[in-house]
């Protein structure tokens, strides 16, 4: 499996900079996308021939004498087939005709009609939505096709341009219905007096909280209380997660900071077992330094044992709790466990909407009262209540994304060609954007979206200003300035959008959806950048080699 390695100091300098979990291919208009497991359709394909009829449509367009068709206001278009414009935009349409007709085909493969020939309402819903996806995109296509006539919002004949792209009569971006009520859960009750000590040294903050999220699952499978790392040792969770907010919710004492662990301990504890999760690249994932800051820290170790002796970072096996239980079962009165950030343990049961641990909350990780408050009033006073957050992820993806088949780094006018057909299709007035991105590269991106003429803006946190108070509570509390602070605000906006566009291949974008998931924030049209399409342009796939 692959990791973006080259993320290690992107969270102390930048608000988007995570390390990065391979994702495998993505398709933009597929009904199931893999942001979001939906239902196969129970579908009659007789729906299909509306979605095809575009189709042949504009094929006869480009091979018929348009005269002889078209007698009315088209017939008054004077048609330069020389033209350059003329050219460039019948190709952008063939393009995009190709991308239409992949995501029919895929539609259609994923269609089968039910036992009793009935659809419900939730799936009728979802035809709804993948047919007005496809009207969308084939009005985009029109648009591209009449480009090369049109002035402002009319054509050259004064012909209006249709500009509504909500009037279909339904929400396509509704809320994903998770049922909460249908999740399968473990009950988290710690034995006295038993502990299970976190190791989380993978990758980034978004990597550490999945680790730990991870850990949390492990610690309920083995009736044990989770001592969150010490803040010498690892980061310093509390100044961004709410440690007493687990607690609440699990309705019992389940998580305990490290300083009221080693309290309890009279300031000296041993692990009695210290067992690696993964033997490879290195046991436990820990190198010497971190195995100095434990004993540093009062904290004296059995000798690491490896629970699987192949187990690799790079091609994790698939777990089970049963797993679990026969390889860290202990009656030990304190064990930890090695960085599971790659492990894949009861994958389904672990990344389904609010977890696998029985709570009454919506999540048991989130941000803290503090920055969801900081966010809720940013979003007030720039956003509003419409709005698509995209995460930009710019710092050090070149490389990463193109060591990736296909590559997920894309051009800056493809880029915005994909935001703006999202803004169509969600109807919403503001983006905001987070990113790593140098003002050269958002400078150009906010130039080219564009809709009916209007530029749809791009909003970013703007640095620090007394005259403005939505971040007060943060510099109150001395948190301003903290770069996890900050990244953990982006993620809280983000989650709380109404759509949200995604970078793939980043766990800070993972991050962001699984709160979205939990929160019950998660929309339909929710996917990453320029979903299903490949870059337009490679570095180092042309004729051109250097010596």
């Amino acid at each position: 499996m692959d990791r973006d390695s080259s993320d290690e100091d992107d969270d102390r300098r930048t608000l988007t900079h995570q390390n990065d979990a391979p994702r495998s291919s993505f398709q933009v208009e597929v009904l199931e996308p893999q942001m979001r497991r939906r239902p196969k359709l129970a579908f009659h394909k007789a729906y299909l021939f509306a979605l095809v009829l575009p189709i042949l449509i504009v094929l006869i367009y480009f091979s018929a004498d348009i005269g002889s068709l078209f007698t009315s206001d088209i017939s008054s278009f004077k048609f330069n087939t020389v033209s350059d414009r003329t050219r460039e935009s019948q190709l952008q349409a063939l393009h995009l005709l190709n991308q239409q007709q992949s995501s029919l085909l895929s539609l259609w493969n994923h269609t089968f009609v039910s036992s009793d020939k009935n659809i419900t309402a939730v799936q009728f819903d979802d035809i709804k939505a993948a047919l007005l996806t496809q009207i969308t995109f084939n009005k985009h296509i029109q648009q591209t096709l009449l480009s090369p006539y049109k002035t402002g919002n009319t054509l050259q004949n004064g012909t209006a341009l249709d500009s509504d792209s909500a009037g279909f009569g339904f929400r396509s971006c509704r809320k994903v219905d998770q049922r909460f009520s249908e999740r399968r859960t473990i009950e988290w009750r710690p034995k006295p007096n038993k502990f299970l000590l976190a190791i989380c040294l993978s990758g980034q903050m978004s990597n550490h909280l999945i680790c730990l999220e991870k850990h949390m699952f492990f610690a309920a499978v083995l009736n044990r209380a989770l001592v969150i790392p010490s803040s010498r040792f690892d980061y310093q969770y509390n100044r961004v997660l709410d440690i007493e907010h687990i607690n609440d919710c699990i309705g019992r004492k389940a998580v305990v900071p490290f300083e009221e662990f080693m309290k309890m301990k009279k300031h000296h504890a041993h692990i009695d077992k210290f067992i690696c999760y993964f033997a490879s690249p290195q046991p436990c994932y820990i190198d010497e330094e971190h195995l100095k800051k434990l004993k540093s820290l009062g904290i004296s170790m059995a000798k690491l044992e490896a629970a699987w002796k192949n187990e690799d970072v790079k091609n994790p096996s698939p777990k089970t709790v049963k797993d679990v239980e026969e390889k860290f079962g202990s009656n030990d009165d304190l064990i930890a466990i090695g960085d599971v950030y790659f492990a894949d343990v009861e994958r389904d049961w672990v990344s389904q909407p609010g977890g696998p641990i029985a709570h009454k909350c919506k999540t048991l990780i989130e941000p803290s009262k503090l920055i969801l408050l900081t966010a809720e009033r940013f979003i007030q006073t720039y956003l509003g209540s419409n709005f698509i957050a995209l995460h930009f992820r710019r710092h050090g993806f070149l490389k990463f994304c193109n060591a990736k088949k296909p590559s997920c780094f894309y051009p800056i006018p493809q880029a915005a060609d994909c935001i703006t057909r999202m803004v169509e299709k969600a109807n919403t007035p503001v983006i905001y954007l987070s990113t790593d991105a140098a003002e050269s590269e958002t400078g150009l991106l906010q130039s080219m979206i564009v809709l009916n003429g209007k530029t749809i803006p791009l909003v970013k946190r703007p640095p620090r200003n007394s005259a403005e108070k939505w971040d007060a509570l943060l510099y109150r509390h001395g948190l301003e300035g903290d770069h996890q602070v900050e990244a953990m605000l982006d993620k809280t906006i983000c989650a709380m959008a109404s759509v949200f566009v995604g970078a793939p291949g980043s766990t800070f974008t993972e991050d962001i959806l699984r709160l979205r998931k939990d929160w019950g924030t998660a929309s339909l049209c929710d996917e990453y950048l320029c979903q299903g399409e490949d870059p337009n342009f490679i570095s180092g796939e042309g004729s051109m080699t250097l010596h």
